[in-house]
């Protein structure tokens, strides 16, 4: 088995993490290991497109029916006197 040592841990998570341990009954080592392979063994999300994304976001409040804008036909390119 691998060990590891956390330096710099903050205070107050420190101290949440020795009442969970006490209320599992467990050491605090015992339930840093316990919280690091729940959260390692769940199935990480796929990233996603971002225009996907903000699609499916807005998907349910339904569409938007833009107007057909009238354009003028392309002008010819101007001569500089090639």
């Amino acid at each position: 088995m691998a060990s590891i040592t956390i330096r710099n841990l903050d205070e107050p998570l420190k101290a949440r993490l020795r009442v969970q341990a006490a209320i599992h009954g467990r050491s605090m080592e015992d339930e840093a290991r316990d919280i690091l392979r729940t959260v390692l063994s769940r199935e990480q999300a796929q990233p996603t497109n971002l225009a996907a994304t903000i699609r499916a976001r807005f998907a349910p409040l339904g569409g938007v029916d833009l107007p057909d804008i009238p354009r003028d036909p392309v002008r010819e390119p101007p001569d500089f006197g090639s």
